[in-house]
């Protein structure tokens, strides 16, 4: 095995940190398709109701303002991009969810 080839292998993970991560990697998965499910049951409840009561189905001021506050929340190291982007998409989706179920 040449220099270069050596060098960049001792740069990579062991096998054992590279599946112990991706378990990791899994188990926060999980546990977002778990939240996720959740919220769209939350949501689902919230949709019957504005049906029944006649309100508007979107609040756009709410869901901005939501944005906004997750923005100014983030602590982590995901970009206030990032986190817009994020949480518009995940509106997105579960608009469709519920309106295409």
């Amino acid at each position: 095995m040449g220099e270069q080839s050596r060098m960049s292998t001792e740069n990579y993970p062991s096998d054992e940190t590279l599946a112990a991560t991706r378990r990791e990697i899994n188990e926060i998965d999980q546990k977002l398709l778990e939240l996720l499910n959740r919220r769209l049951e939350i949501v689902r409840t919230l949709h019957v109701h504005k049906v029944r009561a006649g309100l508007p189905l979107r609040d756009m001021a709410r869901e901005e303002s939501m944005v906004e506050q997750l923005v100014e929340a983030n602590t982590g190291t995901l970009s206030p991009t990032g986190v817009r982007r994020f949480f518009t998409h995940l509106l997105d989706l579960i608009r469709e969810e519920i309106h295409g179920a």
